[in-house]
Order: C-alpha cells, then sequence, then structure tokens
C-alpha cells in the first residue's frame, strides 16, 4: 500500500483479500518533503482501519524484506502518480516480479486537468460528481475578492 491508495477499496487489497499487505512510512520522502506531525497522524488514523502491517524506513528494503517472511514470490500494488513510486517499483522489481493494478477513477473528466493544484482540479471535477450523484452542485461560497 501507498499513500495515494489509502481505503478497503484499494485494487490491489480487493483483488487478494487476505493477503499480507504492508504500509512504509517513507523515512526519506517524510525529511526531504517535511511532512508535518499532523499529515503523518492523518495517515496513521486512515492505516489503522486497513489490514496492514506498518513499518518505517527505506521503502523498497522493507517491502522485500516483508515479502521474504511472508514467502511471497511477488508484490501487488496500486498505480501512483508520484514519480518516486516507479523508482521504488524498479528497485523492488529487480527482485521479485510487481504487479501494479489501476485504481477506478474517481471521477472522470472529458479534457485533461493540471493536478499541480488541487483547486483547479476540483473545479472541474465537483460538477462531475454532482451531476452523477442526480444533484445539482451546491453554489460556490463568495470569495474575499468575489465581494
Amino acid at each position: 500500500m501507498h499513500g495515494e491508495a489509502l481505503g478497503p477499496a484499494n485494487p490491489a487489497l480487493v483483488a487478494h483479500p487476505g493477503a499480507p499487505a504492508v504500509f512504509v512510512f517513507d523515512r526519506e520522502l517524510i525529511v526531504q518533503a517535511g511532512l508535518s506531525l499532523k499529515r503523518l497522524g492523518f495517515l496513521y488514523e486512515c492505516l489503522l482501519e486497513l489490514p496492514v502491517t506498518l513499518r518505517h524506513g527505506d521503502v523498497a528494503e522493507e517491502v522485500l524484506a516483508f515479502a521474504r517472511r511472508h514467502g511471497a514470490d511477488g508484490v501487488v500494488t496500486t498505480a501512483a502518480v508520484d514519480p518516486r513510486f516507479a523508482l521504488l517499483r524498479e528497485r523492488i522489481a529487480a527482485q521479485l516480479p510487481v504487479q501494479v493494478l489501476e485504481p477506478e477513477p474517481f471521477v472522470e473528466l472529458p479534457e485533461s486537468v493540471d493536478l499541480a493544484r488541487f483547486s483547479r482540479y476540483w473545479r472541474r471535477a465537483e460538477p462531475v460528481l454532482w451531476a452523477r450523484a442526480g444533484a445539482a452542485a451546491p453554489p460556490a461560497p463568495a470569495r474575499r475578492w468575489d465581494r
């Protein structure tokens, strides 16, 4: 498991119910990105609701050690957009086959969206989600500069 797919609908968990699963708190990422205790606490609380073993350290090393302890002949995970994911997958795949499952999209948009800003994505995604639910989107709250 990784931080982009923390939920019971994670395709790897769904495809292999009951299989051993691990989440590694990436020590290098935590330091480089300066993740706050609040963010780490949120991740931890999400993970407590899932059937996973928690570890911390070097992700590839921890995943491979976990796989060895469980006699695994491969690793199954869910796709991620974070570029670090590809590097970690390559390191793991050098020792064990890695299967990457695609998640269901949260919402399908007619055109691509710049994911660098959540607000840009949400302005396009929210009306699609409300329409899918059969309801009109609530009016947007007034912004300070709109008043």
